[in-house]
């Protein structure tokens, strides 16, 4: 038994539980109203399965969007997996809930963010989504309902 209580994976085992239930919700329902995801996470976690090609292009992190057009979500106790459109090329992704970094929804400024095992800080925080800015979109946005990869850098701190 530990001689402390391990409040930070405490808090990333609530805050991935949280993902978990609103993901469940969206691939039993669908996204209600204006609601939409953005999804940071960490390419190289050994269980994220992505194309080569997606890989290649984000070698670290991506940031993908649920919104307009997604298929088979589908989620599980450590990951889901969902099929988006990058330029008329489904392709599908599962993501570890492990490797997630960020999660935002926009449409009610609600964030989280996953802090790394190497940060400086021992404790994770929730986002003040208040604070976070609009994301932009990167070149590769069509606007026809295609999946986004949105650089989410000003959110970092």
């Amino acid at each position: 038994m530990s001689d402390r209580i391990e409040y930070g994976n405490l808090m990333h085992a609530a805050m991935r539980s949280l993902i978990r239930t609103v993901l469940s919700d969206v691939a039993a329902d669908g996204l209600p109203g204006e609601h939409h995801f953005f999804i940071t996470f960490d390419t190289t976690h050994p269980e994220a399965q992505l194309a080569d090609w997606l890989r290649q292009r984000y070698p670290s992190e991506m940031t993908v969007v649920l919104q307009h057009w997604y298929d088979h979500l589908s989620v599980g106790d450590d990951g889901f997996s969902v099929t988006l459109n990058f330029g008329e090329s489904p392709e599908p992704l599962f993501i570890p809930f492990d490797a997630i970094r960020t999660f935002v929804d926009p449409s009610v400024e609600f964030g989280l963010r996953f802090e790394t095992q190497d940060s400086d800080e021992d404790e994770d925080e929730e986002e003040d989504a208040s604070d976070l800015p609009e994301a932009e979109p990167h070149d590769n946005d069509t606007g026809n309902g295609d999946a986004q990869i949105v650089s989410l850098d000003k959110f970092r701190k």
